[in-house]
């Protein structure tokens, strides 16, 4: 103890005469970032439980809040953050990583109350003692744990696009990525929103890690048409995405494709035969349609033992997704590649045999323990507007089959297509490489019911074929096609006004009034598809139960035949993740059926 240390405690007399420096114990303002209680702005809010999962105290759970309302297909949960106070150390990554900015700490420093319990659901305005207090600790461009933008991936320019058929989509490069998987927060809204539930936050984790054949692995759990799907998926997936409140949503399809083309295709068909049940069940199942419905649910199907033959009335399998998405959009090698990855596991496929003409639906019955109809839709719509009954008038899908199946297409100088969609597009841009290649210059013009910011088909479709030179009128329907003697010479529009009724009906309605020329020595129309069923025959076509023109189906695929399995666009419209997710459920009712009736006595 060092020397005059017992008179030290004295010195302290010294201040009893002194004013006091002490603050009043009254509310007063925190700094400006200081970190309060939290607050959650329940609007913008999604539960995606990205906050939780970055807790490293486990400080946060998603509680169900029942009187919220769930939309997978916008990526929306309903349930709500609660924090534990016991466990919280207001580090504030829970707000730094929320994808939508909902979470924010307030300035509130009150940490006494009436109430001892310190579990609380994040309120959406006031403080958890019912308070309003400045936000603190918020969302700002230096406290953002969240890289909002995708990265860029390699394109042909418009005029090299022209020359020919070749995919025009480069994908992305490794160090690109890389970067891209690194984007995602693991939230798994991608997965509510796909169709067949894809594993998506595993197999972008696994490209993260850089294990690609774990990547695949992941993929083919729920979709044996991943080759086709990493390039033409509609990509529901992505609208869910909760980056995609902010900024720009992971570019889940353009990732599946990546870790596609980083294997070899023999290193693929071993992952997808890892875990299948050899011992053959000697179960027989028909399948009519080698399109992805149809494929999918074989696949599932010989992965299970079961004995499976597919009838195919085309040179080749693939339905729509061969014969209805050209060969720039998704090469037909690839396709193959997918087909063969499901016909290794055994899986028969008999083409150019069309059911109803070389064989009949009876038959099948008679053979096959289980039958399935995935048609497709392979037929196309007509305006019937007077003058389509021409020969230079024809349907969309007609033109894009007979290119994909090299027959020789008269090729119009100038072509007028009808219809706002994919198809529609596609049909536009195959004319304008076909043109590009026989005259050197493009010639067509699309007009579409929709106006400019209401087109049904994907924004990167319109923007591209702008670029490759179409001429896109919105805003007008067709009222008849322009026939001198027997010669096409153009369509005549008028303009649309409205496309619904008040009941959201569809009826358009137009000014007559005002009425456009375009001029064209072929006219497309594609304005919708439906299916052939001539192939059932009248007996059957009689017995089946029908929603419109469709066979009504349950939730299982099953029609009213018990025998009778139907799947894909001809039951749920035109969407090869929907036709996927349609396989998988046809594929696990018909194996549960005849399971149980092997086993019945």
């Amino acid at each position: 103890m060092s020397k005059g240390s017992f008179l030290r405690p004295l010195k302290a007399l010294a201040y009893l005469g002194r004013p006091a420096v002490t603050l009043p114990m009254e509310p007063r303002p925190a700094a400006p970032n200081y970190r309060g209680f939290h607050v959650n702005d329940w609007e913008a809010c999604i539960g995606c439980g990205t906050c939780a999962q970055i807790c490293d105290n486990e400080a946060i759970d998603m509680v169900d809040i029942p009187e919220l309302k769930a939309d997978p297909l916008a990526g929306i949960k309903p349930r709500r953050p609660a924090i534990d106070y016991g466990r919280c150390c207001w580090c504030a990554l829970c707000v730094d990583i929320c994808p939508t900015g909902s979470i924010s700490l307030s300035r509130e420093y009150v940490h006494v109350g009436p109430d001892l319990n310190t579990y609380y659901i994040l309120p959406d305005e006031k403080g958890i003692h019912g308070l309003n207090y400045p936000k603190g600790w918020s969302k700002s461009p230096d406290a953002d744990l969240l890289d909002l933008k995708r990265q860029t991936m390699g394109e042909m320019e418009p005029q090299e696009r022209l020359q020919s058929f070749a995919e025009m989509v480069a994908g992305f490069t490794p160090e690109a990525a890389l970067m891209e998987a690194s984007r995602c927060i693991q939230c798994g809204m991608c997965h509510d929103a796909c169709p067949s539930h894809m594993h998506a936050p595993e197999y972008i984790r696994a490209l993260w890690s850089g294990d690609a054949e774990e990547a695949v692995r992941q993929i083919y759990r729920t979709n044996p048409f991943s080759e086709v799907c990493g390039r033409v998926c509609t990509r529901r997936c992505e609208d869910a995405c909760s980056l995609g409140n902010r900024g720009e949503p992971i570019a889940i399809r353009w990732l599946k494709r990546f870790a596609m083309d980083s294997l070899n295709h023999e290193q693929v068909r071993r992952i997808a035969a890892e875990g299948r049940e050899l011992a053959p069940s000697g179960r027989k199942v028909a399948i009519v349609g080698a399109g992805p419905a149809g494929l999918t649910c074989a696949y599932d199907l010989a992965r299970q033992g079961h004995a499976v033959t597919v009838f195919e009335a085309l040179p080749h399998a693939g339905g729509m997704m061969r014969y209805g998405i050209p060969e720039y959009r998704l090469p037909y090698d690839r396709l193959d590649d997918d087909v063969d990855v499901i016909a290794s596991l055994g899986v028969e496929i008999r083409y150019k045999t069309r059911v109803g003409h070389d064989i009949s639906m009876e038959r099948l019955r008679d053979q096959f323990d289980a039958v399935m109809i995935a048609i497709g839709l392979h037929k196309g719509r007509s305006t019937r507007v007077p003058g389509t009954n021409n020969e230079n008038v024809i349907a969309a899908i007609d033109l894009l089959r007979d290119v994909t199946l090299g027959v020789a297409v008269d090729v119009p100088k100038k072509a007028v297509v009808i219809g706002g969609g994919n198809v529609a597009m596609d049909a536009a841009r195959t004319l304008a490489r076909l043109q590009t290649r026989a005259y050197g210059a493009v010639q067509v013009e699309l007009v579409a019911l929709e106006p400019a910011d209401a087109m049904l088909a994907d924004a990167d479709e319109v923007r591209e074929a702008k670029e490759e030179g179409v001429v896109i009128v919105n805003s007008r329907g067709p009222r008849c096609c322009i026939i001198n003697g027997e010669r096409l010479t153009g369509l005549e529009t008028v303009r649309c006004l409205s496309i619904f009724d008040n009941q959201g009906r569809f009826h358009p309605l137009y000014d007559h009034e005002d009425a456009q020329v375009h001029e064209g020595d072929v006219v497309v129309e594609a304005i919708g598809q439906m299916s052939d069923f001539s192939l059932l025959g009248d007996k059957l076509t009689e017995k089946l139960d029908w929603n419109g023109p469709r066979p009504r189906i349950d939730q299982d695929g099953r029609t009213s035949e018990p025998w009778l399995w139907a799947a894909g666009d001809m039951v749920e419209g035109p969407d090869v993740i929907h036709a996927v997710a349609a396989g998988h459920r046809a594929a696990a009712s018909i194996h549960n059926e005849i399971m149980v009736r092997e086993k019945t006595p």
